[in-house]
């Protein structure tokens, strides 16, 4: 249960946030009760401590303490001219634009900058739910102290986390998620023709979530590792786990059809499962197969201290033979590749093990086993953190900026939503407000700000259903509706990563309660909640498509420009790398590949949503990310191959490999200017296969070894995927022009 628990939650990231939240608000409620003070600022207290608390983001516990103290005067200095403006309309509203506008600003500043934005305005806006008089401002100043005490005592000392402490829980999400990938591709040898689709697609889905453990780790391992080459090291040891397992998934599909799997079947929605011959279901090697692919998912389980004996070391040492030829069933040679596969999956299992918990137990090693040691001690001794930096692109400037145009935006979209706000209620306008500067939040494109839009609504209606039903249940048990508005504030920030609209629908059932609590509860007004948050939404979408927008087609090429830079510089490394050059820090720039590729993906939200009325779009964007997603999974491959070679035995520099990659780096450059500029003239060639291009000239001459092929193999899935990528951007294709 724990390793579902860490598999579904990476790091324990949202469970902690809900956790600190729902302890701070607590908290500073037994504080506030025990002072006795009346129920508005006992609900001021709990959203004053909700916002200090959420609103922070640094990950080391040093900055937290210094943003949460700036924190607290900003808060104060807040809800001050908040609760003296409140009774001055013009005035009033003019400050609140400016604050909204500083707030937004502020992001270019960074996490500190976002934090101190963030609470300066929710604490306003806090100021305005509550209806704070100005003789209530002392009382107020004591209730937002506790508060933000309350919210440093949960943060430090009754749920710390450390960056340290984050990294290693993500650690073990990674080894789950990976051992539920393995569980699945078990499922795959025994899925008849009716279930043969939904284990795909659990395929596909368990795959993406291992490469998003990935990419999390990726994205932690500057703060939570001192050591640079610790650092470095465990980025290897990940990246080779991750290829091995989506390797062994493509072998097993392969083994399955009666022809050699697309990768493109992994990461396409909807992709057909390959046609052909079956795997015999009581076959001695598929009897042999899954035994061994339980025994590779145990071995991932297993924690250093768990994982010694002679029985499992026996296993360890059965699935490491299969890397050399030894004990291979006599099968297809379909077959017999998944069986060296689940060699390479175990060889890097046993590199993740060394690199996350040191040396292990060698005394039942067997001849291949203490070889795969020597490999990887060799690998890890070749480590070189590379200490030049690249140099950093120039910002934009002025308007182009994107917290410039993000603040106007929404000030522009805020001041619609006031004036319309205060026509549909002088009192409570400010939902309008709320919903137009939260859907600004985290988006860069006029469609992102229409999805978010459409969720919160939608969240809000549902939210607003559940708060009529509660509100009657509850009536005026205070405690009663604290304990569920604690319940709420733990299921939203729990769902927020997964879905904007569940969150939504928690907080608006939060809020009915709240309102409850303040006597203020009334049909009309949760109504008016909506009909607020209708009008927000729409003032945020306007203003966005006119004030400064950047449309989802140029956001989207933007990024797609971005990933494909990207995916050139992986390809021209490791290549350069295989062929005798040096090639720089491979996995590094493929991590770069896979964060730019995320970023897409996020992007493209607007236009494969189901809800969009451009299905042939929907559908041509789904594909050109799952080339772009199979581009990056071989990409990745070819670098970490790379990186092996100063010490691999097996894997030799051969310069015609940087002849046979010229045309896929031209192609990938060609496409990227057609998107920069439709009217470019460059146009992808055409040719001859990769592996022909490398044919021996004489029968003399020898044939390249097992791994040799391999990198041919992705060389030339590359070279197809670049070139599928070409007909839905609609780039012109001919045959290869010589080289000088």
């Amino acid at each position: 249960m724990w390793d579902r628990l860490a598999a579904s939650d990476p790091g324990l990231l949202r469970l902690t946030a809900g956790l600190r939240t729902v302890a701070a608000i607590a908290l500073a409620l037994a504080v506030l009760a025990a002072l006795r003070v009346p129920v508005p600022q006992l609900v001021a207290g709990a959203m004053a401590a909700m916002v200090a608390t959420f609103a922070v983001r640094e990950k080391q516990r040093g900055p937290q303490a210094v943003t949460l103290a700036l924190g607290l005067p900003v808060a104060l200095a807040s809800v001050s001219l908040g609760t003296l403006l409140n009774q001055r309309v013009v005035v009033g509203d003019l400050f609140f634009v400016v604050l909204i506008f500083c707030a937004v600003y502020g992001r270019r500043f960074g996490d500190r900058g976002t934090a101190l934005g963030l609470i300066g305005f929710q604490i306003y806006f806090l100021s305005l739910f509550v209806g704070a008089a100005p003789s209530a401002l002392p009382a107020l100043y004591g209730v937002i102290c506790v508060a933000f005490a309350c919210s440093a005592a949960a943060r430090f000392a009754l749920l710390p986390q450390t960056p340290a402490g984050t990294l290693d829980r993500l650690r073990r999400a990674f080894r789950a998620r990976l051992a539920q990938l393995l569980a699945t591709q078990a499922e795959l040898l025994d899925a008849g023709p009716e279930d043969a689709e939904k284990v795909l697609e659990d395929l596909r889905e368990g795959t993406a979530r291992l490469h998003e453990a990935a990419l999390m780790i990726q994205g932690r391992l500057e703060d939570g590792v001192l050591d640079p080459a610790v650092a470095r090291l465990l980025q290897r040891r990940i990246a080779d786990a991750e290829i091995a397992a989506e390797r062994l998934g493509l072998l097993l599909l392969t083994a399955r059809s009666a022809r050699r799997t697309d990768t493109l079947t992994l990461h396409l929605p909807g992709a057909p499962l390959p046609s052909g011959v079956e795997l015999p279901v009581r076959d001695e090697a598929a009897d042999a197969l899954r035994r061994d692919l339980g025994a590779l998912r145990l071995l991932m389980l297993r924690p250093a201290g768990e994982a010694s004996g002679t029985a499992l070391a026996q296993v360890r040492n059965r699935l490491l033979g299969y890397r050399e030829e030894e004990n291979l069933p006599a099968a297809s040679p379909a077959v017999q590749d998944v069986f060296r596969g689940l060699g390479e999956a175990a060889r890097a299992s046993l590199g993740l093990r060394v690199a996350l918990e040191g040396p292990q137990d060698e005394s039942d090693d067997t001849p291949a086993t203490a070889r795969s040691r020597e490999e990887l001690e060799a690998e890890d001794a070749a480590i070189e953190v590379s200490e030049e930096r690249e140099p950093e692109e120039p910002e934009p400037a002025g308007l182009q900026r994107p917290t410039t145009r993000a603040a106007l935006q929404v000030a522009v979209g805020s001041s619609l939503a006031i004036a319309g706000g205060e026509l549909l209620s002088s009192q409570r306008w400010y939902w309008a407000v709320l919903t137009c500067w939260i859907v600004f939040l985290n988006t860069a494109s006029t469609g992102e700000i229409l999805v978010k839009g459409y969720r919160r609504l939608l969240g809000t209606v549902l939210g607003v259903v559940a708060g009529i039903g509660l509100a009657g249940l509850v009536g005026h048990h205070t405690w009663t509706a604290f304990a569920l508005v604690l319940l709420f504030i733990f299921a939203m920030f729990y769902t927020a990563p997964l879905s904007y609209t569940l969150m939504s629908f928690f907080v608006t059932a939060m809020l009915g309660l709240l309102y409850t609590l303040l006597n203020t509860y009334s049909m009309s007004v949760l109504v008016l909640r909506i009909e607020e948050t209708a009008l927000g939404a729409a003032c945020g979408v306007i203003a966005a498509a006119v004030v400064l927008p950047i449309h989802t087609d140029r956001r989207t090429n933007d990024l797609l420009v971005a990933v494909l830079d990207r995916l050139a510089e992986v390809t021209r490394g490791a290549v350069d790398q295989l062929s005798g050059g040096a090639g720089g820090d491979l996995v590094e720039r493929a991590r770069e590949l896979d964060q730019a590729l995320a970023d897409l993906r996020a992007a493209t939200q607007p236009l494969t949503h189901p809800i969009t009325p451009l299905r042939s779009r929907r559908d041509t964007a789904r594909y050109v990310v799952a080339l772009l997603e199979t581009c990056a999974y071989h990409g990745r491959s070819l670098a970490a191959t790379a990186e092996l070679l100063p010490t691999h035995p097996s894997i030799a520099a051969d310069p015609r490999l940087r002849g046979a990659c010229a045309r896929i780096v031209h192609n990938i450059e060609a496409i990227a200017a057609h998107v920069r500029d439709p009217r470019a003239d460059a146009g992808i060639e055409t040719g001859p296969s990769i592996a022909s291009m490398l044919e021996p000239g004489t029968l003399r001459t020898p044939r390249y070894g097992r791994v040799t092929d391999r990198v041919l193999r992705h060389l030339q899935r590359l070279d197809e995927a670049v070139s599928g990528l070409a007909r839905p951007l609609g780039v012109a294709g001919g045959p290869a022009q010589p080289r000088g």
